[in-house]
């Protein structure tokens, strides 16, 4: 029983760990083995059809409409 846990103690030290270092790093996370591409699926992407300008204007346009977006009601004003 002591034994079990140790190991869980462990394993929730390490994912803690690397948790918090993706935190701090504070850097998008990404994949390591090239996605769909790799694969050879890049042609059934629904957004970019294989195309990537079109993935990098989806991205944009989604990054600019997430800024746009207001995230909370002022009820002061009226």
């Amino acid at each position: 029983m002591t034994v079990f846990i140790f190991a869980f103690v462990a394993m929730l030290l390490i994912v803690t760990g690397m948790a918090l270092g993706a935190i701090l790093q504070n850097k998008p996370l990404k994949g390591s083995c090239g996605g769909l591409n790799n694969i050879g699926m890049k042609q059934d992407c629904e957004i970019c059809g294989g195309n990537d300008d079109e993935c990098k204007k989806e991205q944009e346009r989604q990054q600019r409409l997430a800024e746009q977006a207001e995230l909370a009601y002022d009820a002061t004003k009226r």
